[in-house]
């Protein structure tokens, strides 16, 4: 968009006729801009990676540390599971990032967009190995005949 206005603008100086206002110009521009920062803002929203007290999320997808496989996650060196739909939503990663993978419970397997996999790695072990420790240990999760 940026660049059919530098075009547009280019032609207007060059050309001979007349010349379409300054404000008009002044207006177009604004447009140009406002759209450049909305897309960034939405890019922005749509692909925060978020580790908090309810679990991972990435734009309005909320992941409970309860659903991912601890073991499967233990077990991640690097690299993608290739296929495996991205978290947030989208066709592929976006530019920039990385996808983690992360599996469920319930077996399926997705790719968490981020730009630091080794730092986000390292935010979901200790929380899922928080969560993973107080489920272990829940009075009642023995059972009544013993180990």
């Amino acid at each position: 968009m940026a660049g059919a206005f530098a075009v547009f603008l280019g032609l207007d100086i060059v050309l001979p006729g007349p010349d379409i206002a300054p404000l008009v110009w002044v207006l177009v521009l604004v447009v140009v801009l406002g759209v450049v920062a909305i897309g960034c803002l939405s890019a922005l929203r749509v692909w925060t990676v978020r580790v908090g007290g309810a679990g991972l999320s990435v734009g309005r997808e909320l992941v409970s540390f309860s659903d991912i496989d601890v073991d499967h996650l233990r077990a991640v060196d690097s690299g993608v599971d290739a296929g495996a739909p991205v978290l947030g939503g989208g066709w592929s990663l976006p530019r920039g990032r990385t996808g983690l993978p992360l599996r469920f419970t319930d077996g399926r397997t997705v790719l968490v967009p981020t730009r630091d996999p080794a730092r986000l790695y390292e935010a979901l072990m200790v929380r899922v190995a928080d969560t993973s420790d107080t489920r272990d240990s829940a009075p009642g999760s023995e059972g009544t005949l013993g180990p």
